[in-house]
């Protein structure tokens, strides 16, 4: 999944360009900050110290303003260089500075640098705001597009122009009066709030866990999860072994431990998390209702009927009614399909497990041992197959072949002794750009899946400066001295933010103003993600991920036919899962004002009820742990995962329409011409113009759902 902070912040949302003072700009007080190294450098992770935060930042945000206001006040005729290029170089570092920041807080979190970035979010916040609220800087872009100078300008200037004409008015720029400070203020909260959100989610989870001292209750868990709960306990200095709510532990307690009341306790706590029904220091209920109250009047302060209408503003989707409509075909394609998911769950959890009712505690345990008796498979057989650095030799080769760049190794300082960063090579041997990874879940680390951006690709005074990119994941580490294993969800998952990374780190646009996180609309931002997800399913790709921790044996043929079998195994509740989150978000930000909790709440059984299948208990509080609606940027967005499947299922479908054949039934999905278009018009492009014209340029037409039903198996229903 993306995060907020690939985007750009807003403050860079408004401006384009460099000036090259600025680059050579320092202070006594901040010598030696390795925040503030040129545009070009590379920043030394290691050396990064809570300290360094608050002065880097503002001294950055000094030289930014400096910038812009010398910028704003020019009485010439405003043209690229003297408008956009003259605050691009300030306003790169300070987007650099504070993505390490963030970065770093998502990252390797401690109280120290929690308080250092909490010091400065209301600077940055106070900032972005003052940038798009100002006046001056706007009309100097008002004048450069209505100029015969904008006419002169390549179509990806006239873009980033346009785009920064929109996000001004979306800034509140209009505003007069009491309404602008109402906006700053505004601006300023919801970026504190959201923070809390977050802080909460992360410290109810870090802060739960439960010491098991009968191993006889861990029955059914794999080994290497009993072996990393041990550890767990030891580090802590107890006997025993110390369940968590981090996914590498509670996933596999949901899915095969046999005590159920051991199920049932790990679910509640999970689904109570930063909510009234658990901590009460962490409960995020009042985070929610503040966030809504707060996101309504910023629509309403800018001329919009609800937040959704607000947001969508910025998107492929026209409105919020397309949406909800696209979201209510989808639920009604996928019902059939689910209905029968469910009945043969509940007959089976029944007649075979002796789980009747089956509760929701069950659900994923009983659905485990239903696929291992439908199949003959279970994700814990792939699990010794997919070794981690055999996963990760497997996924650059993907990416060479498709791409024809290679991933190399350095020993470039990171944040983490487990992170690592890579550099992206062309054929020639030039660098591209960086990428670092950390893979492993750990204490003090956000959950989940995400890809952030350091640097855009930029062309600045002849010189190049290439992205720089983070993949994080939370997968398990590894165990008494062997390498990770991982499932193929998390390969999946490992593929999927590797097409995040790859658009940002192949991008051929050189103004940062238009690069793929800046610039490309956020329900098609997912397209080369889930577009890299198909090949996890590839026999000849799996080939190359694959090889047993003890035999070093490949994925064998019969084990990949099962699993093949299996893909679809209740996609149909998938869906109507993804629907139902995705429904909820968009009904509460079509309201024109704010909710309280049990208005939200009653929003979600009513979405429950019209699309949904499975109800959880009344107890299950899963808004206040949703950090994608509450602080992660996927407000009246979170559609955008079905939606840009929509896209990606039907971008695959081209390299499927183009395969050769291979032995045994197998194909061979690389081909060279499709690869090489799908490179040109869909990643390097970046934002560089709408995300439907790269869709159109590379497919020849719109984009069909029916791949996306055939790939989930629901053209039947």
């Amino acid at each position: 999944m993306p995060r907020q902070t690939r985007k750009r912040d807003a403050a860079d949302l408004k401006n384009g360009g460099a000036a090259p003072t600025w680059a050579r700009m320092n202070s006594t007080r901040t010598a030696g900050n390795p925040l503030l190294v040129p545009a070009e450098a590379f920043v030394d992770y290691g050396a990064v110290r809570p300290e360094h935060i608050e002065p880097a930042v503002r001294e950055l945000i000094e030289a930014s303003r400096a910038a812009i206001e010398a910028a704003a006040a020019r009485t010439d005729p405003p043209d690229w260089d003297n408008l956009v290029e003259a605050i691009e170089d300030p306003s790169e570092r300070l987007h650099r500075a504070w993505s390490i920041a963030g970065h770093l807080n998502g990252v390797v979190n401690t109280p120290e640098l929690r308080a250092a970035y909490n010091a400065c979010l209301p600077l940055m916040s106070e900032f972005s705001t003052w940038v798009g609220l100002h006046r001056g800087l706007y009309e100097r872009y008002r004048a450069l597009a209505a100029s015969p100078a904008f006419a002169g300008l390549s179509p990806t200037r006239r873009r980033i122009v346009e785009l920064a004409l929109r996000d001004f008015r979306l800034s509140g720029v209009e505003l007069e009066g009491a309404a602008r400070e109402t906006y700053a203020r505004n601006a300023e909260l919801q970026a504190q709030v959201a923070q809390k959100f977050s802080e909460n989610v992360l410290d109810a989870t870090d802060g739960w866990s439960l010491l098991i001292t009968d191993e006889a209750r861990l029955e059914g868990l794999p080994a290497d999860v009993v072996a990393a709960a041990a550890q767990t306990a030891r580090s802590a200095g107890e006997q025993g072994w110390k369940l968590t709510l981090h996914m590498p532990c509670y996933l596999p307690v949901m899915l095969h431990a046999r005590d159920r009341a051991l199920r049932q306790t790990l679910y509640r706590a999970h689904a109570t998390r930063a909510s009234d029904q658990g901590d009460p220091a962490f409960d995020n209920s009042e985070s929610i209702e503040t966030l809504l109250a707060l996101r309504a009047e910023e629509a309403a302060l800018l001329g919009h009927p609800d937040f959704a209408s607000l947001r969508l503003e910025t998107r492929m989707a026209d409105s919020a009614g397309q949406v909800l409509d696209f979201l209510r075909e989808l639920a009604a394609r996928a019902r059939p399909s689910a209905q029968r998911d469910l009945d043969e769950l509940r007959a089976f959890a029944a007649r075979e497990l002796g789980l009747d009712p089956l509760e929701p505690w069950d659900i994923a345990y009983a659905s485990e041992r239903l696929r291992e008796s439908r199949y003959a498979y279970s994700d814990e057989e792939l699990r010794p197959y997919f070794t981690e650095f055999r996963v990760l030799d497997g996924l650059f080769q993907v990416i060479r072949t498709l791409f024809g760049v290679r991933l190399e190794v350095t020993d470039a300082p990171a944040w983490h002794a487990d992170a690592r960063i890579y550099r992206v090579l062309d054929a020639e041997g030039r660098e591209l750009g960086r990428l670092g990874m950390d893979l492993y879940a750990r204490p003090g680390k956000q959950g989940g899946a995400w890809v952030d951006s350091e640097r855009s690709r930029r062309v600045h005074a002849g010189r190049l400066h290439t992205p720089l990119a983070w993949l994080t994941c939370n997968f398990p580490s590894p165990q008494d001295g062997r390498e990770a294993l991982l499932s193929h969800d998390d390969v999946i998952t490992l593929f999927h933010e590797s097409g995040h990374a790859m658009h940002t780190l192949l991008s051929r646009v050189d103004d940062p103003g238009a690069a793929a996180f800046a610039a490309v609309e956020w329900d098609a931002i997912e397209l080369p993600s889930q577009f890299m997800e198909n090949f996890c399913w590839e026999w000849d790709v799996l080939q190359s991920l694959t090889r047993h921790v003890d035999t070093g044996e490949p994925l064998p043929r019969a084990l990949y036919d099962r699993m093949i079998a299996a893909r679809n195994f209740q996609s149909g509740l998938q869906t109507l899962r993804q629907v139902e989150f995705a429904l909820f978000d968009m009904l509460i930000h079509t309201r024109s004002s704010g909710l309280s909790i049990s208005e939200v709440l009653d929003t979600l059984d009513q979405v429950r009820q019209e699309v949904a299948l499975l109800i959880p208990p009344a107890w299950h509080r899963f808004p206040h742990a949703f950090s994608h609606l509450f602080a992660g940027g996927y407000g009246a967005g979170y559609y955008s995962y079905k939606w840009a499947e929509v896209l990606s299922a039907d971008a695959y479908a081209a390299f499927e329409e183009a395969a050769r054949p291979g032995p045994d039934g197998t194909r061979d999905v690389f081909d060279p011409d499709t690869s090489r278009r799908y490179l040109d018009e869909i990643i390097a492009v970046g934002g560089s113009r709408p995300a439907a014209e790269s869709f159109r340029a590379f497919r020849g037409r719109d984009p069909s759902i029916e791949a996306l039903l055939r790939h989930s198996g629901l053209l039947e229903a």
